[in-house]
């Protein structure tokens, strides 16, 4: 099975992607929902991240405060990075344990996990391919602030933890624009799985010398991309 992940920014279209990647037939999983679940209460993350940060984090029921905490993260860069180095690690051994499984039930499949922060936390290397979906700087804050509820300036803020989608591109396999219309985007998805099948099946044959000639997880950003 080829383990792909697939990252973009803020109100860049990740979902509607993973959307399209579902009904052509992938395995997909939400890194978010991933997180969500580790840091339920008595669960490792959230008893580090209450030894770490406090119970003012936490509501009455034990849970944790992420709209509180998402709004510290923001604002401090070293209360971001402490959070990540506690949340993040558990999410990957979660999504090894999901791919595994997966794996043997469809091993000629493409499991693909939507993960935000996928280059931010240094986790590409743990995929067969990274999947950047792109939209330009000011379609982004300005979708983001319609979804949200945002100013400009909280927008920006935003879009200030993460990479420039820009710079993602250039450590891409694989990227789909996402600045046209619906159906733009879906026949570049379309265009993209029948590569990422190809990819799988050559996976599954153990086909190393193919797989190579499409690029490897060691070089990637200089491998084969997808349209853009």
């Amino acid at each position: 099975m080829l383990k792909v992940g697939l990252t973009g920014g803020i109100a860049s279209g990740k979902s509607t992607v993973c959307e399209f990647f579902t009904r052509m037939g992938a395995m997909v999983l939400d890194a978010d929902a991933v997180a969500r679940e580790v840091v339920l209460p008595g669960r490792s993350a959230w008893t580090k991240l209450r030894q770490t940060f406090g119970s003012e984090f936490f509501c009455l029921d034990g849970n944790l405060n992420r709209r509180r905490l998402r709004k510290l993260i923001f604002s401090d860069p070293v209360k971001r990075r402490q959070v990540d180095a506690i949340v993040h690690p558990e999410v990957m051994r979660e999504i090894d344990r999901k791919y595994q499984h997966l794996s043997a039930v469809a091993p000629d499949g493409v499991f693909l996990v939507d993960v935000p922060l996928l280059l931010e936390v240094g986790a590409a290397g743990r995929f067969d391919r990274v999947l950047v979906v792109y939209v330009d700087e000011d379609v982004q804050i300005d979708r983001l602030m319609r979804r949200d509820g945002l100013s400009r300036k909280e927008a920006s803020q935003a879009l200030g933890v993460q990479i420039p989608l820009r710079e993602k591109v250039k450590l891409a396999d694989f990227v789909i624009d996402n600045n046209g219309t619906l159906k733009e985007t879906q026949a570049q998805v379309e265009r993209v799985w029948r590569q990422l099948l190809t990819l799988a099946r050559m996976r599954r044959r153990g086909d190393k010398e193919m797989l190579e000639e499409h690029g490897d997880a060691e070089t990637r950003g200089r491998g084969e991309k997808g349209d853009n």
